[in-house]
């Protein structure tokens, strides 16, 4: 019978010295930060790696760009991320080319076009009467 493949018990995820060279290779981006993700992801993370060798090269191309963008991410910028995600999931499939038309043509514009869009329009604050000068 072969030795399991990664020596971490049931409850927590991989640490960085369990993983086998091949997977600590592809999940480099992540190293620095692999004791803060949480058990679950990290096995998500591991899977992929088993995944990649079978990956074509644009494939793993990308995924390494997302891995790398990802590991650069805040913690709260990867929650926003996850729950961006999941509100998209929801949409209907036949509603999703809307959405990458319309993600499409956002990231088309010139950046401080891209600003304007995503802000949400807001009336500026009202202005408070200037003080009076005093004579001295």
């Amino acid at each position: 019978m072969a030795a399991p493949a990664l020596a971490a018990p049931a409850g927590k995820g991989p640490a960085w010295t369990d993983l086998k060279a091949e997977h600590q290779q592809v999940l480099a981006p992540l190293k620095e930060t692999w004791e803060q993700i949480p058990p679950d992801r990290r096995r998500n993370w591991v899977s992929l790696a088993k995944r990649y060798p079978k990956m074509k090269p644009e494939e793993q191309q990308r995924v390494q760009r997302r891995m790398e963008r990802w590991a650069k991410l805040t913690p709260e910028q990867r929650k926003l991320a996850r729950e961006n995600y999941r509100r998209i999931s929801k949409v209907p499939p036949e509603k999703r080319g809307d959405l990458k038309q319309q993600w499409s043509e956002y990231q088309s514009q010139p950046p401080r076009e891209r600003q304007g869009a995503a802000a949400p329009k807001r009336k500026p604050p009202p202005r408070k009467p200037a003080a009076p000068a005093s004579a001295e």
